[in-house]
């Protein structure tokens, strides 16, 4: 990409920690879900702290708030964890991971115990039910094994981890609805979300969702996106004729000789744009790590990696500056203990940073380096 524009890494930090609203808070918390293409919502503590900090004025549980609203639903999405989306982007998002068909390949029959044709079977049993239901797990597992020849997906079915309902959840059979107690529920996507547009076709799925993609995460190569999307399971000839077709949207440009693309519309806020001075305090699981991934070297420092991408796929909080990530931190009871990594340099200032994480949490709080 020996003609395209050339830009710095801290250019590009500077740029997505304002189109993020980390540096230049947002007004609700529908703005900030759909100017991310979603909030990781695995752990909801996490999500509605990702918001928080996005706020101009937090408010708690911001994001329930939103979801019982129903101005956005929560669902099994991208790399196949919980997101909370729009309508929009929801839709984009399934269509696009539901087109690498990938509960239709042996090794997900191996590793989940259903094969293509019972996954089939299920969906059709659970629209079905869900059609005019919202029902918890429990309540939803039984109406399952009730029918015939599911019987035998009792034990997959009741797996916290939801294996066996994600490809449902892509195809837009079903998503989360709302909290019943402590319990999950599940419903239809249609009933969650105002304006539930279905799924559309992937070519025109992937016209939508790039470029809101790169507008919170770019500049960023094929790869980049379908990693954040489905961990590369999509093919890669698909992919690049996706980001082809948008044509002038887009233009090829080098991030410290990387080569990569940009919306088009974006080029002169990234020309002009230039790091926070000062530290910053990111949540676990939060989306200015997970949009790029923790294997970009730019933002994680690869000796570093493990203190952010931990066991269990367990994403921690973050210490950044200068826009690149340069340690973890956690509460211990009224104390954010901040461990920096190796040689990066202490935090000068915190107090802004701190001041931020209180009044999104609501607790008065104090710094102390690790």
């Amino acid at each position: 990409m020996s003609s395209a524009v050339r830009l710095t890494a801290e250019q590009v930090f500077g740029w997505r920690l304002r189109r993020q609203f980390v540096t230049e808070p947002a007004g609700s918390a529908v703005e900030i879900a759909h100017r991310l293409a979603g909030v990781q919502a695995q752990v909801a503590s996490a999500a509605e702290l990702a918001v928080a900090l996005r706020s101009a004025e937090p408010a708690p549980d911001a994001l329930a708030g939103a979801l019982t609203a129903r101005t956005v639903l929560r669902t099994w999405a991208m790399r196949g964890t919980l997101h909370v989306l729009t309508a929009e982007h929801a839709a984009a998002a399934l269509a696009l991971v539901a087109s690498a068909r990938t509960w239709e390949k042996p090794v997900w029959t191996r590793n989940f115990g259903a094969t293509p044709e019972q996954v089939t079977a299920l969906g059709a049993a659970v629209a079905e039910i869900l059609a005019a239901a919202t029902l918890t797990r429990d309540e939803l597992v039984a109406a399952v094994v009730a029918r015939p020849g599911l019987a035998h997906l009792d034990e997959q079915l009741r797996s916290g981890w939801g294996a066996i309902l994600k490809p449902l959840a892509w195809q837009g059979i079903l998503c989360h609805g709302p909290m019943r107690g402590n319990r999950v529920t599940f419903t239809t996507p249609a009933r969650a979300v105002t304006g539930w547009p279905g799924l559309p076709e992937p070519d025109a799925a992937a016209a939508a969702l790039i470029p809101a993609y790169l507008g919170a995460y770019g500049p960023a190569a094929p790869e980049t996106f379908d990693a954040w999307l489905s961990r590369n399971s999509l093919r890669r000839t698909a992919v690049r004729r996706w980001f082809a077709e948008l044509g002038a949207e887009l233009t090829p440009v080098e991030v410290d000789g990387r080569g990569c693309f940009a919306r088009t519309a974006d080029l002169d806020e990234l020309a002009a744009a230039r790091p926070a001075p000062g530290a910053l305090l990111l949540g676990g699981f939060d989306q200015y790590v997970l949009g790029p991934g923790t294997t970009d070297t730019e933002l994680v420092p690869a000796a570093h990696r493990a203190a952010v991408s931990r066991p269990g796929g367990w994403i921690s909080p973050v210490l950044v500056q200068g826009g690149r990530v340069t340690g973890t931190w956690e509460r211990d009871g009224d104390d954010v203990v901040i461990t920096p990594f190796g040689k990066a340099p202490p935090p000068k200032e915190l107090s802004a940073a701190v001041a931020r994480l209180e009044a999104a949490t609501g607790a008065r709080l104090r710094a102390r380096v690790g």
